[in-house]
């Protein structure tokens, strides 16, 4: 019944919601860095996150990224890349490359999905990643499951995208990377919509597929590819 009044109950209250949810995303960010944090108490200096992008793709590579992130990184709406917006996703990703310790990206190419299959073609690229850091980290925050064979000390955190500050950062990174490697595939083959679905099993790709068959970089692998095999359109 107090919204009723001459407005100042309304907007008090639309304060006071405000100061809640600042602080609750204060919360978020500062717990972002608590794995990190814990990892270095116990003497390990150097701290990677790693996340990669594209798996569920018909077509395109799948990208990753391996992140290390100073202790004071101000990256404010730091999260999962999956749930922040595609703008600002790209203003992240730049802030977070200027602001790394170390930053890196790797990739493994459709051919490489195509013969490793694509959850081994995913720890390629990541381990493409963790390769390319300099400084190396001393130990490997991976998003999920632990890279195979992989020589470093490591950790997997499920839903580490949106529990770890590395890996959210490293997980930002790839996917901006290769959003921008779809876009221009798009430019080559315009017919498929890659700019819009990345890749992805979307109607449109799915009747694009239907209609001019695959590209020379959809995943044969992948059972709706590979049923249209035998056919050849013209994107």
């Amino acid at each position: 019944m107090y919204l009723r009044g001459n407005g100042y109950f309304s907007e008090h209250l639309g304060y006071e919601i405000f100061l809640l949810d600042a602080e609750r995303e204060k919360a978020r960010y500062v717990a972002l860095f608590a794995f990190e944090q814990e990892l270095k108490l116990q003497g390990f200096r150097l701290v990677a996150g790693v996340d990669e992008a594209g798996r569920g793709p018909l077509a395109g590579p799948v990208a990753a990224a391996a992140v290390i992130l100073p202790e004071d990184a101000d990256l404010p709406g730091l999260n999962d890349s999956k749930v922040v917006p595609a703008p600002r996703r790209a203003a992240l990703a730049e802030k977070i490359r200027a602001v790394a310790v170390a930053w890196s990206v790797g990739i493994a190419s459709v051919a490489e999905i195509d013969a490793l299959n694509i959850r081994r073609a995913s720890f390629l690229a990541m381990r493409r990643a963790l390769d390319g850091l300099r400084p190396m980290p001393d130990h490997v925050i991976v998003d999920g499951s632990i890279i195979p064979e992989f020589f470093l000390p490591q950790t997997g955190v499920v839903r580490g995208d949106a529990l770890v500050a590395a890996v959210a950062a490293a997980s930002i990174v790839a996917k901006v990377t290769r959003d921008r490697l779809m876009d221009e595939l798009d430019a080559a083959f315009p017919c498929y919509g890659f700019c819009r679905n990345k890749g992805y099993p979307t109607p449109e790709h799915l009747e694009a597929l239907q209609k001019y068959g695959p590209s020379p970089f959809h995943r044969r692998s992948f059972a709706p590819v590979k049923h249209l095999l035998e056919y050849r359109g013209s994107c």
